[in-house]
């Protein structure tokens, strides 16, 4: 069944051409798009265009049918195009030709772009989760470490002394500003479509402030020409939000690999996280990390592959937009696997106290010592090359008991105020709107 369908069959390879993955990539909308039919259909009701018996009626049917989707049961049977066909079908074969009623005044370009919207801002909600279960992580690290040195690298090189509190809470922090991206995706996701059916509006008299309201979205798309013109860019402007939590999570799986390697054991990852080599019996690898770092570089590139399909589409709707659903939906489920698993090991993960017991990582001092001789009358310049000299000579002793005090530093973390930056940005996120509003949709 399709609901264009006329008087003639479309060739069999075209079919399958045209439609491609759209069936697969459809079941991730499917409870989705029963959450706008009910809102649809309840604005339909108060234009006129439905009985009250049959709203009644029909928001029972797909009642039944959302929860048939909750229990992952919905499937979209063969002959069958798309997600809308398979729902439509499924209440006319429940309520008969009642069920035929519920497209008016809407198009499936308008119901996959509300769909899309309603699937997105949940995905971004467990997103934002998934954030902050991490970020909990790195912050209760960095505060256990705080004191625990490390050396701080340039070029790779042994630079200036570091510790783990700084390293875990660097991680913490750069998840604070990706939450910024993902709340400004939030934000323009969570506006309405549904009213501006093929991109051109409706003769009927549609109440989309009463969609907009029905299912929570804080605004609606106004001008319907421009609803239509967001698909692909809300995507690609989510992808960008994705993309930045990914580049996070990549830059601290290369440090983690790194840091766990024999050559420099600052970290120990824990041994049921490690897998083994089929010749060597003393490997303990860690895969984990390296499947972090190649799932968020691949998660980086979902903008560009977005881009790419849409970025020289003029107005109105084309059937390209249909691949962006490829490589979009199952983008989250990555993402979000990523950093469930970043967030298990950083828990289990444990650190290495007595780095700096080798004597190789002593240069990394002379800028305290520069330091020290400067504050006490040298010149920089002469402190900086008295201590170059007495390097190259074997003369250095370094005084590893260091004492910075300046926001941001070994000495002063600040830590409390990145936990506020991060809470304030979760607060301006508003999801009980989003989630109030599906309850009442649901509610019997």
């Amino acid at each position: 069944m399709k609901l264009w369908e006329k008087d003639f069959e479309i060739n069999k390879e075209i079919e399958r051409f045209t439609v491609g993955r759209d069936r697969e990539m459809d079941l991730y909308l499917a409870k989705y798009d029963v959450l706008g039919s009910m809102a649809h259909i309840t604005m339909l009701e108060s234009i006129g265009l439905l009985e009250a018996d049959e709203l009644t009626q029909l928001l029972s049917e797909l009642r039944r049918i959302y929860d048939v989707c909750e229990r992952g049961e919905f499937v979209i049977e063969d002959g069958i195009e798309d997600v809308h066909s398979q729902v439509e079908l499924m209440l006319t074969r429940s309520l008969g030709d009642m069920g035929k009623k519920i497209h008016s005044g809407r198009s499936r370009n308008d119901q996959v772009l509300v769909d899309l919207k309603l699937f997105t801002r949940h995905e971004l909600k467990e997103i934002v989760e998934g954030v902050k279960r991490l970020f909990d992580e790195l912050l209760q690290k960095s505060n256990q470490y705080k004191d625990v040195l490390m050396p701080g690298y340039t070029h790779l090189q042994v630079a200036m002394p570091s510790s783990f509190g700084l390293w875990f809470g660097a991680y913490a922090e750069s998840l604070a500003d990706d939450m910024l991206f993902l709340q400004a995706a939030y934000r323009m996701t969570n506006r309405n479509p549904l009213g501006s059916a093929a991109g051109y509006g409706s003769s009927f008299p549609l109440d989309r402030s009463m969609t907009t309201r029905l299912l929570g979205f804080d605004s609606m798309d106004y001008n319907v020409v421009y609803a239509q013109m967001g698909r692909g860019k809300m995507e690609r402007n989510v992808a960008f939000a994705m993309a930045s939590v990914a580049g996070t999570m990549a830059k601290m799986a290369f440090d983690a690999c790194l840091f766990n390697s024999q050559n420099f054991s600052f970290v120990k990852l824990p041994k049921e996280c490690t897998t083994g080599s089929s010749i060597m019996p003393h490997k303990k690898n860690p895969d984990v990390f390296e499947l972090i770092r190649a799932k968020s570089n691949k998660l980086q590139s979902l903008p560009q592959q977005v881009m790419l399909i849409m970025n020289n589409l003029p107005v109105g709707y084309f059937r390209d937009l249909q691949i962006i659903k490829e490589v979009f939906l199952p983008a989250f489920g990555e993402l979000k696997d990523c950093l469930d698993m970043c967030a298990y090991i950083i828990n289990r993960m444990e650190v290495n106290e007595h780095i700096l017991d080798n004597p190789m990582y002593d240069p990394m001092f002379s800028v305290e010592e520069v330091n020290r001789l400067a504050a006490n009358g040298m010149p920089f310049r002469d402190a900086y090359k008295k201590v170059g000299l007495d390097i190259e000579a074997g003369r250095f002793t370094p005084d590893k008991n260091i004492h910075h005090t300046h926001e941001g530093s070994i000495g002063n973390l600040c830590n409390d105020q990145i936990a506020k930056l991060m809470e304030q940005t979760l607060k301006e996120f508003h999801f009980e709107r989003m989630t109030d509003a599906e309850a009442a949709l649901l509610a019997v």
